[in-house]
């Protein structure tokens, strides 16, 4: 059975018009050190580029140093950073749990790299455990990574850090990590993991973000704003009030923007994520930005 993919498919299938190229085409390219014997373009020479590469034809035709560009066929390992503590418990923009998005997005991600031939694996965490999936390139693999993540006890405290410091003590082999987390504030600690990280890996930054604390108004199908981590609830009467709202709207765009700063001056491709709806779009957005960046 894969429940769970077959959800991620009906979504992933319809947005995706991706037909002969790998969608992490982008976050593959970069990963790229050696040589290799698929041709893919040629390109202008450029000082420090290897004079073997020189297509030496093609320069004769064009009066010009051209170079050839070539596409590695190896496989590599998308390996995912889940936070699966109480915080991703907390309620999306959709009235949904958190952690339905994330398992969406490590399902779309999960599932394309799987049908490149590529290892997935999943390290999901809290502050109390840590643990990874065994790296698999099938279907069925990945179905048991998304269940383990859909059962996992979220009985601990959120703890990014503990999850990314795992993964810079015990993963050795360089791989595209894909890190899925809550909006919680960057902090100077979180900075030096991922550049830790990045220095070792590729990495690409999945942000699930918060439904609106303070509601302008209440819906009937909208649920009681309650804190995840701490069980505090959002006062009645504080709800609709308009600077309330406004301090609270302030103190996330400022935080958003301190994160997208962190994240950009670092070169860690990023995407934010808050319905059902649009995740997988944005998420095949981000990575044909960092295809086109890349391979530009």
């Amino acid at each position: 059975m894969t429940a769970l993919l077959t959800r991620v498919k009906s979504r992933l299938f319809i947005h995706s018009r991706v037909a002969s190229s790998h969608v992490l085409d982008g976050a593959y390219a970069s990963l790229q050190r050696g040589r290799s014997l698929d041709f893919e373009d040629l390109r202008a020479y450029e000082t420090g580029d290897d004079v073997r590469d020189i297509d030496w034809r093609a320069t004769a035709r064009h009066a010009e140093l051209l170079v050839k560009r070539s596409r590695a066929t190896r496989m590599h390992t998308v390996l995912f950073a889940v936070d699966a503590g109480r915080g991703m418990a907390a309620l999306a923009p959709d009235e949904l749990p958190k952690m339905r998005l994330a398992i969406l997005a490590v399902g779309a991600l999960g599932l394309l790299a799987v049908r490149h031939g590529d290892d997935v694996s999943v390290v999901s965490g809290d502050a109390s455990r840590v643990t990874r999936t065994p790296p698999r390139r099938s279907e069925g693999g990945l179905e048991h990574a998304l269940r383990a993540l859909r059962d996992a006890p979220a009985d601990a405290p959120s703890s990014r850090e503990r999850v990314l410091d795992h993964i810079a003590r015990t993963v050795r082999r360089r791989a595209i990590l894909v890190v899925v987390t809550g909006e919680d504030p960057l902090t100077a600690e979180h900075e030096r993991q991922i550049r830790r990280l990045q220095a070792q890996h590729d990495v690409l930054w999945v942000t699930i973000r918060d439904a609106d604390p303070v509601l302008a108004r209440r819906s009937p199908g909208s649920r009681s704003r309650r804190d995840a981590e701490s069980g505090w609830q959002v006062p009645a009467f504080l709800q609709g009030d308009a600077e309330v709202i406004r301090e609270v709207t302030e103190a996330r765009a400022a935080e958003d923007a301190h994160r997208r700063d962190v994240l950009g001056r670092l070169g860690v491709s990023r995407v934010e994520i808050d319905d059902a709806e649009t995740a997988v779009p944005r998420i095949l957005a981000m990575l044909d930005e960092r295809s086109a960046r890349v391979r530009g």
